[in-house]
């Protein structure tokens, strides 16, 4: 019988990411809105991790399913580390969240526009957290959008290993083997490997 892990988000771009990094494993990887789109669980911590928690512990007791969640933003320097864990609530919209933030960094010289997006993982069922995970990957914020590729502030973050390319101008492949939540999650990938055994 095959093995399901729940992911507790209801962001489809997010699940493709996900679904190719645990492409190895013969999971059954299933959402939020495949078993219980009315779930809502409240962020309310003041970190990535402490969100990630409450996210995969609510959804995995409510479900009985193992489940991964993650909580993941932008942290700018110039901005005292905001966004941060407001990354997704900053503004209504991708294109409203971009608008803001680069108006906010509008005098603000490139030397001090460093940044990075941070990851955090969790894996837990209904009897408690399993293991958890966290990765960060460095960059800039550059003063326009470019690239059609990734959602959010994957348009304006350029990361420093990427050769001038920002997130949203590489593929989903290249953007995993560098990226905050490709690194958190390929742990998560070998610790479910190593939890699960070969099928």
């Amino acid at each position: 019988m095959m093995d399901t892990l729940l992911v507790a988000t209801q962001n489809r771009h997010k699940v493709e990411e996900i679904a190719e990094l645990l492409g190895d494993l013969d999971l059954r990887v299933m959402t939020l809105a495949d078993v219980d789109p009315d779930l809502d669980i409240p962020e309310t911590g003041d970190t990535f991790m402490e969100n990630a928690r409450q996210k995969a512990l609510a959804a995995a007791r409510a479900t009985g399913l193992l489940t991964l969640a993650d909580d993941s933003g932008l942290a700018v320097d110039a901005l005292n580390g905001e966004p941060g864990v407001h990354s997704k609530r900053f503004a209504d919209t991708d294109a409203a969240r971009i608008a803001k933030l680069l108006g906010l960094l509008a005098d603000v010289p490139d030397e001090r526009r460093t940044a990075r997006f941070h990851c955090a993982v969790v894996l837990a069922d209904p009897d408690g957290v399993r293991q958890e995970f966290e990765e960060t990957i460095e960059g800039v914020i550059i003063h326009a959008p470019r690239g059609a590729q990734g959602f959010g502030y994957d348009p304006v973050f350029q990361p420093l290993e990427a050769g001038g390319q920002t997130m949203a101008e590489m593929s989903m492949a290249d953007k995993n083997a560098i990226s905050h939540r490709g690194k958190a999650f390929r742990k998560a990938a070998q610790y479910l490997l190593a939890m699960l055994g070969p099928h």
